[in-house]
C-alpha cells in the first residue's frame, strides 16, 4: 500500500488541470445556454425588456418641508437625519404651519 502524498508542484499541477478542464465545461455550457435562450427568444418574440425588466424606478417626488428654524430659515422635511438645530428639541416650536 503506497500512501505516499502529492507533493506541493504535483498538487499545483492538478490544480491547473482542473481549472482547465472547469474553464472548457463552463464555455461549452455557457454556449448551450445561450443557444437555448436565443431559441426561446425567438420562438415568443421576446424583447430584452421582456427578459431584463428595469422594474419600477422610484419616483422622486419633493416632499414639503415641515419644520423651519427661525433663526436661519433653513428647513426639514421630517424624513431622515434631523438636522443639529432640531435634534432633541420639541419639534412643535419649529412646524410649519
Amino acid at each position: 500500500m503506497n500512501t505516499r502524498t502529492a507533493s506541493y508542484q504535483e498538487l499545483l499541477a492538478q490544480r491547473e488541470a482542473l481549472e482547465q478542464q472547469i474553464a472548457a465545461a463552463r464555455k461549452e455550457e455557457v454556449a448551450n445556454a445561450v443557444q437555448k435562450i436565443q431559441a426561446l427568444v425567438a420562438t415568443f418574440g421576446l424583447t430584452p425588456e421582456d427578459v431584463f425588466p428595469s422594474g419600477k424606478k422610484r419616483s422622486t417626488t419633493a416632499v414639503a418641508p415641515k419644520y423651519r428654524d427661525p433663526a436661519t430659515g433653513q428647513t426639514w422635511t421630517g424624513r431622515g437625519k434631523p438636522p443639529a438645530w432640531i435634534k432633541d428639541k420639541d419639534r412643535a416650536q419649529f412646524e410649519i404651519k
